[in-house]
């Protein structure tokens, strides 16, 4: 009876009193005592609301059932297909809504739906992957900010793609503690990349030396990144740099330098197709031979074995150190142990070619000198050139 007298009243109502007396009886469904018969009645009424001209009758009704789990379920699923004003509380807040709704929300929303769903608590990786994948910039960075939200690595890297060039996004993403670091190291490469653009842009450098600074900040920071990596976090991190082209001889090295074995060993082992446990045993192993050979599987420059024995037996020498500051000198101390062994190195290669070259002044000396008919055999060594012409 109450409910016939209701649906009289507001067929003449101003809109302001129809939103306060639907809110009123959206409570009523909710936490009054009703009889089956006036439940029933009730949401019948709050049906035929849905269609009211104005919109704060919506409004008011999304506000009373959006957090509600006892909410009748259609009337929740079309205020969520309703114009923002009415849309937002029921997206942000509704427990009604399923996992199917929320991601056809986020493909056919505005950046304004897409944001509330953003903001949901425990927003599971489905709905997550779909704002990576279409949402806007806006509502990538909410799900950014949301501490609930589960993100799998593949989103990540999806909004880094989509939205890393943006400085909010960028900054949003590197103060979280548990950012995978191959997400961190993408984030780098978006901003050395960036800044690369601006300054060629501004006729400040040349873009091939643009690029070549660059490149030179993404690989210390790359180095920098690993060091606070490790097990499955510097796989992951391994397998992105491969993937983008940057696991390179230069990196590896750079990173052997650092003192960073747990890096030079995933990548010889991503690199050779080896089990990481195998890799480091060849490495451990204090003859040359089978680091030259892991380093072959792995395909680099021969040019760069030497480089890469000197600079691992100098790491085993130096040991392990447990602070920043020891770390440091560590380093040092190694790049200045590498540096004075290739010296001695170029300094032997130098006195054998000027022993090579001086036999070889003195014995064109003696064949100019020999008299006519004279044998060679006796100036000259066994190997010289004019013995076999």
């Amino acid at each position: 009876m109450i409910v016939r007298q209701f649906i009289s009243w507001i067929r003449t109502a101003p809109a302001g009193e129809r939103a306060e007396a639907t809110r009123s009886l959206a409570r009523a469904w909710l936490i009054s005592d009703l009889s089956h018969d006036d439940r029933a009645a009730a949401e019948g009424a709050l049906l035929m609301l849905l269609d009211d001209a104005s919109p704060l009758v919506r409004q008011a009704m999304a506000e009373v059932f959006a957090r509600s789990s006892e909410a009748p379920a259609g009337i929740v699923q079309a205020l969520s297909l309703d114009q923002p004003s009415v849309a937002l509380p029921v997206l942000e807040h509704s427990p009604l809504l399923i996992d199917a709704d929320l991601v056809d929300i986020i493909a056919t929303g505005n950046c304004q739906m897409q944001c509330a769903v953003a903001r949901r608590i425990n927003l599971p990786p489905s709905v997550c992957a779909a704002i990576a994948e279409v949402g806007s910039a806006a509502a990538a960075l909410e799900l950014i900010e949301n501490a609930y939200a589960e993100l799998a690595p593949f989103s990540w890297d999806r909004i880094v793609e989509r939205h890393g060039h943006l400085a909010a996004i960028r900054e949003s993403m590197l103060v979280l503690e548990d950012l995978p670091s191959a997400t961190r190291v993408a984030l780098v490469a978006k901003l050395s990349d960036t800044l690369a653009r601006f300054v060629v842009a501004r006729n400040w450098l040349s873009a091939d030396r643009a690029g070549r600074i660059a490149s030179e900040a993404r690989e210390r920071s790359t180095v920098n990144i690993a060091a606070r990596s490790g097990g499955e976090d510097m796989c992951g991190l391994v397998r992105h740099l491969r993937a983008t082209g940057q696991l390179t001889a230069g990196l590896i090295l750079r990173a052997l330098l650092s003192g960073n074995l747990e890096l030079f060993d995933a990548a010889l082992a991503e690199l050779s197709e080896l089990p990481l446990a195998r890799v480091s045993a060849l490495l451990h192993d204090r003859g040359g031979a089978s680091l030259q050979a892991l380093l072959r599987r792995a395909g680099l420059p021969p040019s760069t074995f030497a480089a890469f024995q000197m600079a691992l037996e100098v790491c085993q020498e130096t040991g392990f150190v447990d602070s920043l500051g020891g770390a440091a000198r560590s380093r040092r101390r190694m790049l200045e142990r590498v540096h004075v062994r290739h010296r001695r190195c170029d300094l032997r290669g130098q006195r054998r070619q000027r022993a090579c070259c001086g036999r070889g002044r003195l014995t064109e000396r003696l064949l100019r000198s020999r008299e006519p008919g004279e044998p060679v055999q006796g100036l000259v060594p066994r190997d010289h050139p004019v013995l076999h012409r």
